[in-house]
């Protein structure tokens, strides 16, 4: 069994579990050969003959704000239009435009939403230009953020993954998350009030050894610009995450939002001690219900003590699949599909939240640290 270290022991007690020990021991029939010839792993798909509750939830309980959006460019009324029906319909209050947006793109985005009467219900994150960053290029993006936050950004993001792993400094170097350069826009986005949205890395299982035992080895397979374990090529995950971490630690004055739960959703005592460790850092739901809707009891104690550090997001915009989140959020429904297999091959459970958890990750956490959220199409506005 992997050894804890004693602090995230300490979490896990805390919560009232204890880590599951693998067993070992050789049962009967195990490893025996099919007599028949085997599907293969695309073609294995068996139909459940549970008969259990089930409670669809098409729309979310609250009114919410998706701190991850990816909308298409929000620069036409009729691209405008199709998003914000779609919002009615889910019961999506807000949705910050989390798509690369900086400059000319940024304000002709916010011109459109506003001349389209949405200004309500959209808000936009600046992106930053991290290529080539050499001597002076941290005072120069400083510079175009304070730009883009006068033009009516209220963020910085989503910085992509690139960052850390693939984007070079002007020296050829690879461009490390806490490289000191950088630090004065980190220091201008605290000034300004204003939260940084950061996609560190990707599932640590991206960076291991693409073998039988690897629980995403299908998506791997299926989809090869997501293999990082050529540690010739990139750094590991645990030393992205320590990167990370530094930057974090120099700048408590500044309001980090980590997407995708900054990948602990695998191993929460980890994410709940950089909580711990950081006031100043929260957490986004993104692209990993596959990992909360099989934990659904640890999930939901993780969720009740940190209920004001996590915020509803979804990433890619697929309508279809946010209803997926209701229902792993909302309901104690048993043992059901997950929006794609290739992420993960087993079913979810439901966390059956309570309401003041489903109303602090739906909009009052993001309410709190994104100055000037419109409040007409959420509670108490």
């Amino acid at each position: 069994m992997k050894q804890l270290p004693p602090s995230r022991a300490i979490l896990l007690l805390a919560l009232g579990l204890t880590p599951l020990a693998c067993d070992a021991q050789q049962r009967p029939g195990q490893n025996r050969q099919p007599t028949i010839p085997p599907p293969t792993i695309l073609e294995y798909r068996p139909q459940s003959t549970l008969v259990v509750p089930e409670h669809e939830v098409p729309r979310a309980k609250f009114p919410v704000v998706d701190i991850h959006g990816h909308p298409p460019t929000l620069d036409n009324p009729e691209a405008i239009e199709r998003v914000v029906r779609e919002m009615d319909r889910l019961n999506i209050g807000v949705m910050v435009q989390a798509r690369p947006s900086s400059g000319a793109r940024l304000r002709s985005q916010i011109a459109a939403v506003r001349e389209a009467g949405y200004e309500d219900r959209f808000v936009f994150f600046a992106s930053l230009d991290l290529s080539d960053v050499g001597p002076g290029s941290g005072a120069h993006i400083a510079a175009q953020l304070e730009e883009d936050v006068a033009a009516g950004a209220v963020g910085i993001g989503e910085i992509s993954k690139a960052f850390g792993l693939s984007h070079t400094k002007a020296d050829g170097s690879r461009l490390a998350l806490d490289d000191p350069e950088l630090d004065i826009v980190w220091e201008t986005a605290g000034r300004l009030g204003i939260p940084v949205f950061v996609h560190t890395a990707d599932p640590p299982e991206f960076f291991e050894p693409l073998d039988f035992t690897n629980e995403r080895w299908l998506e791997l397979a299926l989809f090869e610009r997501r293999r990082f374990m050529d540690r010739d090529r990139f750094p590991s995950f645990d030393q992205l995450m320590d990167e990370r971490n530094r930057m974090i630690a120099r700048h408590p004055n500044t309001t980090w939002i980590l997407a995708h739960m900054g990948w602990h959703t695998h191993d929460l005592a980890r994410l709940g001690e950089l909580f711990d460790q950081h006031p100043n850092v929260l957490a986004e739901v993104g692209a990993v219900l596959y990992d909360l809707g099989r934990q659904p009891r640890f999930a939901r104690q993780f969720f009740e003590t940190y209920s004001d550090r996590i915020l509803f997001g979804k990433d890619s915009f697929q309508p279809d699949e946010y209803p997926y989140y209701w229902r792993v959020f909302e309901t104690a429904d048993e043992y059901f599909d997950y929006y794609r297999d290739y992420h993960a091959f087993w079913k979810l459970y439901g966390m059956d939240l309570p309401d003041d958890v489903l109303r602090a990750m739906y909009y009052e956490n993001a309410a709190r640290i994104i100055p000037g959220l419109p409040r007409a199409a959420l509670p108490d506005a």
